[in-house]
């Protein structure tokens, strides 16, 4: 039996992320019955990240287990004939045995984006989070400055988090602007769940001028998440890649 290895794309609007759940529809599920129809078989996907419910990714990648006896391109063209509009697989390669998506990541890359204008968007409303008031992107700067390095991200976990430990490293943090659009790239070896939309919720207070960008290293060694801000809205975070 061959391990395959995935490289996919989805628009995350219609899904309730990408781990199955009982209540409704998820990419693995649909990724799962793509292969069945495509193999016959009933093959389990594993993914590298679990994104969140109406979250997008550009980079994810899976591997399952199959008896498909022709070429990976072939696969990838049958995946692709039987997948929903909203979901493509950009590449196909075996992998060796020991290929983990998600236990063999060197590390994941997320982008965050906000669109900073009074008037909310039209085309891009599904992947932005429309913040009216001006914000300060040189102080979400300063403030993206202590996430660097390994730290206990507790403040910015989640209730629902399944993690055991909550430090987690951190190795690029940094906003940039595209005319209305703040775009937040973050970097790491892992995230908890929620984390990088904690993150970006808290950073946008500071933008705003609630607090000052030297309250995220407060928050951080605080421990405590009624200290950092909201959850940001999921629709503005995609899965840029993720690297081994």
């Amino acid at each position: 039996m061959r391990k395959v290895k995935l490289l996919l794309e989805y628009e995350g609007t219609a899904y309730l992320g990408w781990q199955r759940q009982p209540q409704g529809l998820t990419v693995q599920e649909v990724l799962e019955e793509a292969i069945r129809r495509v193999t016959g078989e009933a093959s389990r996907v594993v993914g590298a990240s679990r994104t969140d419910a109406g979250a997008h990714a550009r980079g994810q990648t899976a591997h399952f287990r199959t008896n498909w006896p022709h070429s990976v391109e072939s696969l990838q063209k049958a995946l692709n004939a039987v997948l929903p509009p909203d979901v493509v697989v950009l590449s196909a390669e075996d992998a060796p045995d020991g290929f983990h998506a998600r236990f063999s990541a060197r590390s994941k890359v997320y982008e965050y984006a906000i669109w900073n204008d009074p008037v909310r968007p039209a085309i891009e409303r599904r992947y932005v989070w429309h913040v009216r008031r001006p914000l300060d992107i040189e102080s979400m700067r300063a403030a993206a400055h202590a996430l660097v390095g390994t730290h206990d991200f507790a403040a910015f976990a989640s209730s629902g988090a399944e993690s055991r430990s909550t430090v987690r490293t951190i190795t690029r943090a940094e906003w940039r602007r595209e005319g209305r659009r703040l775009v937040f790239t973050i970097e790491g070896q892992g995230f908890l769940y929620n984390m990088v939309r904690a993150i970006v919720g808290t950073m946008v207070d500071i933008g705003r001028g609630r607090i000052p960008p030297s309250a995220m290293q407060q928050i951080l060694e605080s421990r405590d998440r009624r200290r950092a801000g909201r959850t940001a809205p999921a629709h503005g975070l995609c899965l840029l890649r993720v690297d081994y």
